[in-house]
């Protein structure tokens, strides 16, 4: 069968650019790769277009072919239809595109020796309240996989190019089916993907390159963090792979409960206890805040639950938005005991008749 011209397979000019050359068959891979496509003599047009591709990408075969045509490679190989040979050319740039790092026949690969940023690590910390409030400094033991400082991160010694993959850190391999030769890339057996292999394995991280430390790191906390929030420390996470760089290290807080305060974002809430006299007749009352105490003017006839709010005297915002409030909310506190003299006492205050007011009027005529 008469072969087809190479620069009809790819659907370009003779005179397109490397990268229309590249983008043609990219397109004609993704549609025709036999793992991939459920076209019609699939394998037969991928391997005629993967054949074109080898030649037409690479200048010196391409003027060659400009020439003398297909005649330039015949009894080249039998790698190829009509006698062209392109086991050894390197797919990986195309396939790695379309298909990830892996590919092939019926199986895939992945290539190892790429750099790679390590994982990122999350702990948790807990603060004491006035910790997370005010910042701290606080030094904290990591326990996390570091780059093994006998072989700098390598898992050897005595590196060298791996000789079988001459660095590239895989092999291309010709399968024979049925339909045809097809060329398949698959991790080098020998360096395991690095493209690098050493005279000896490092001993103390057993080849891995990394090894588990814990290390200790000072900390400044800023003020106003609050339960849930995450502080970032770029680069001391996991050592990354193949000299890629290290992840991040994200610490997590958890802020303690506070005897008498409650906060909800960036204010405080206290509940202050004040007598049923305090309430009636109104009182002065120190108030302890996180700032220091101040004096709060409770007025007269005040009832259970009433709130006051204190402005700038809540949290200092984490971000630097401000300072929140704080809002004392009144607890009447009703004794559960009390002397004779003071039951005396109230027996002749409800002769008053308390109840006479509009509240206890209107429902009193429900009753």
């Amino acid at each position: 069968m008469e072969k087809r011209d190479y620069y009809e397979v790819l659907g370009v000019s003779k005179n397109a650019t490397q990268a229309e050359i590249k983008s043609a068959f990219r397109k004609l891979a993704k549609k025709y790769h036999p793992d991939v496509s459920k076209e019609e003599n699939a394998a037969e047009k991928f391997k005629e277009a993967q054949e074109a591709y080898a030649v037409l990408s690479d200048e010196a075969k391409r003027k060659q072919y400009d020439q003398f045509g297909h005649s330039a490679f015949s009894g080249a190989g039998a790698g190829g239809a009509g006698g062209f040979d392109f086991s050894g050319f390197d797919f990986s740039d195309i396939f790695g595109d379309l298909f990830g790092s892996g590919f092939g026949f019926g199986g895939s690969s992945r290539q190892t020796n790429r750099a790679s940023r390590g994982r990122d690590t999350v702990m948790e910390v807990h603060l004491t309240f006035d910790e997370a409030v005010f910042g701290t400094k606080k030094e904290i033991k990591v326990d996390t996989m570091d780059e093994c400082s006998e072989c700098h991160g390598k898992g050897g010694l005595g590196e060298k190019t791996c000789s079988r993959c001459h660095g590239s850190g895989y092999v291309t391999e010709e399968q024979r089916t049925m339909f045809g030769n097809f060329m398949s890339r698959t991790t080098c057996p020998t360096c395991r993907g690095k493209g690098v292999s050493y005279d000896k394995e490092c001993r103390h991280c057993h080849g891995t390159g990394r090894v588990r430390k814990n290390k200790k790191l000072e900390v400044k906390i800023p003020a106003g963090v609050d339960t849930g929030n995450q502080l970032r420390i770029a680069g001391k996470g996991e050592a990354g792979h193949n000299g890629g760089p290290n992840g991040d290290l994200y610490l997590e807080f958890v802020v303690a409960d506070h005897p008498l305060y409650t906060r909800h974002e960036n204010d405080i809430y206290l509940r202050v206890p004040i007598t049923i006299t305090e309430a009636v007749l109104g009182c002065k009352k120190e108030i302890p805040t996180i700032h220091g105490n101040v004096t709060l003017t409770i007025p007269a006839g005040s009832n259970p639950n009433d709130k006051h709010r204190l402005k700038g005297k809540g949290i200092k915002d984490v971000n630097g938005h401000g300072t929140g409030d704080m809002y004392v909310v009144l607890n009447v506190v009703v004794p559960k005991k009390i002397s004779k003299e003071q039951k005396k006492l109230f027996e002749k205050l409800d002769e008053t008749k308390l109840n006479d007011s509009s509240e206890f009027k209107e429902f009193k005529k429900y009753l």
